[in-house]
């Protein structure tokens, strides 16, 4: 695996090493020692598929409260996504700036989100899939979010989103 930090401490995208040859490739997508190795949580508690039929799906922005904060590893399985992540971390020198990556099928890189950010993605195709792997179990009481199109965040989608969950619009804003 191939760890690159963001712009966002603790925040890695994560592409495959492939071993190549005529039947196609072979690659690691988890390694506890790796991930050890740079300083990121290993911790696999649950694992989770997200399905979504339409393109312009909006999912998000969402994070656990403590103390069951989360870290999050993302993968799209099928399909394309625009995933964002935002520092709700105080003390960070990036509190509430957001980054956002494409994840897809083809691409196969993934997402390593630390405890403290908010995640959400809006679907670029029909049928896409995400896979998540959570360092620990969802406990729905612990379960929060904050407006996907709050303006102190400013994130810039692609496209208006289409479909959106009324718990997702529900959310308010961020208050720090």
């Amino acid at each position: 695996m191939i760890f690159s930090q963001t712009a966002i401490p603790g925040a890695f995208l994560i592409s495959l090493n492939r071993s190549e040859d005529e039947r196609g490739f072979f690659a690691r997508t988890f390694c506890r020692s790796e991930f050890e190795e740079h300083g990121l949580n290993p911790d696999c508690a649950q694992c989770s598929i997200s399905f979504n039929k339409q393109r312009g799906t909006l999912r998000g922005m969402h994070f656990q409260k403590p103390p069951f904060e989360e870290t999050k590893v993302v993968r799209c399985t099928m399909g394309t996504l625009f995933d964002v992540i935002i520092d709700l971390r105080p003390d960070s020198p990036t509190f509430k700036h957001w980054l956002s990556f494409e994840l897809s099928a083809e691409n196969r890189s993934m997402l390593y989100i630390p405890r403290g950010l908010a995640h959400g993605f809006l679907t670029q195709e029909d049928n896409t899939e995400v896979f998540y792997q959570m360092s620990v179990q969802y406990v729905p009481e612990s379960t929060a979010g904050i407006r996907w199109n709050d303006s102190a965040f400013g994130i810039q989608w692609p496209e208006p989103p289409r479909i959106i969950s009324i718990k997702d619009q529900e959310y308010t804003d961020f208050i720090s």
